[in-house]
């Protein structure tokens, strides 16, 4: 099976991530994978040059994280077009990745924008991590030296909570109200059980 792990900024997907690891789940991490392709991907960095011009990559062939961020971070128009160059080709990847784990009972495919890129969709189900919005500010203020402000704007160009939570299959409550090991655990032998009645 494929599950798929979101959750809003500074929700605890690293770290829930890293403990389905342990429990020996392989994890793919859209947001460094798809950070690796705009800098690997001939096709994709053809297609971002065609757009965003030669400047959008540095000298020695890096990206120019700098000069798209100026670009895309205002103007959700130029955002949703990098967002159509990189994902399908992110997704054609992670499809491709979950078959070399094909001797495992399940991988999981940890995306902040799983929704919002229609990701969701390719899983056989989909969790997301929750935890209040103030909790997520405070933990993103800390985690990268940045104002409360722009956290928030940060925030505004990912779908609600509540939208998600609609949608997803699992809820793992990352509030301080609940153990994070043990929900993750418990969550792991469902998913376990799920697998062996779908073979």
């Amino acid at each position: 099976m494929n599950v798929g792990l979101t959750g809003g900024i500074g929700a605890g997907k690293t770290l829930v991530s890293r403990m389905f690891t342990v429990l020996g789940v392989p994890v793919y991490n859209s947001d460094q994978k798809a950070k690796w392709l705009m800098t690997h991907s001939e096709d994709v960095k053809s297609k971002v040059k065609d757009i965003f011009g030669e400047i959008a990559y540095l000298w020695d062939g890096h990206l120019n994280r700098d000069y798209l961020a100026s670009i895309v971070f205002n103007n959700p128009e130029k955002l949703n077009i990098l967002n159509s160059i990189v994902h399908p080709v992110l997704w054609e990847d992670a499809m491709k990745w979950s078959k070399l784990h094909l001797d495992k009972p399940y991988t999981i495919h940890e995306a902040a924008i799983l929704f919002e890129t229609g990701g969701y969709k390719l899983m056989d189900l989909n969790m997301m991590i929750y935890a209040p919005v103030e909790q997520r500010i405070k933990r993103t203020m800390d985690r990268d030296k940045v104002d409360r402000q722009s956290v928030i704007a940060r925030m505004d160009k990912q779908m609600p909570e509540e939208e998600k939570l609609k949608l997803v299959d699992f809820v793992i409550y990352n509030d301080n109200t609940k153990s994070l090991i043990h929900q993750v655990v418990e969550l792991h032998q469902k998913l376990l059980e799920k697998a062996e009645n779908n073979k």
